[in-house]
């Protein structure tokens, strides 16, 4: 039975086998700080290990049921606000005009296609943090 386990800061997916009386936990795949199971972790896992019959509904089950509480302090969410800084600043670097020239297999069209999806993505979050911020804590100020 395959289960996800957490071994430091990063998570896996293993398995147990039973090899000449012991059991040994076999990884499947590394699935980061944050687990998910993707469609990609399926194939790879899948491609990798064919005899092995796995309940994919119940592991992503699995994953998505954990509750987490972030700490503003944490480790994790320290490395989020430095990743949406650099990302910020890759954005504010990028030239439209550029990404035409170097278009390759369509390449700027799936820049656009994620863009747009980031977009989607920031309102939800935008409009779930102006919904459940009490009013001091963010001193009247709204998001948008």
């Amino acid at each position: 039975m395959a289960f996800v386990r957490r071994k430091g800061k990063t998570y896996f997916l293993v398995h147990n086998v039973r090899r000449r009386g012991k059991v040994q936990q076999l990884h499947l795949a590394r699935l980061g700080q944050r687990p998910r199971i993707t469609d990609d972790v399926v194939r790879t896992v899948s491609r990798k290990h064919p005899f092995l019959d796995l309940d994919w509904s119940h592991l992503r089950e699995q994953v998505s049921s954990r509750v987490e509480v972030f700490d503003v302090r944490s480790p994790y969410v320290q490395n989020l606000v430095h990743s949406l800084r650099n990302l910020n600043l890759d954005l504010a670097d990028l030239s439209p005009p550029l990404l035409v020239l170097a278009d390759r297999a369509n390449s700027s069209r799936e820049l656009v296609t994620q863009l747009r999806l980031l977009r989607s993505i920031l309102d939800i979050k935008l409009d779930q943090l102006e919904r459940t911020e009490p009013d001091s804590a963010l001193g009247g100020r709204k998001f948008r």
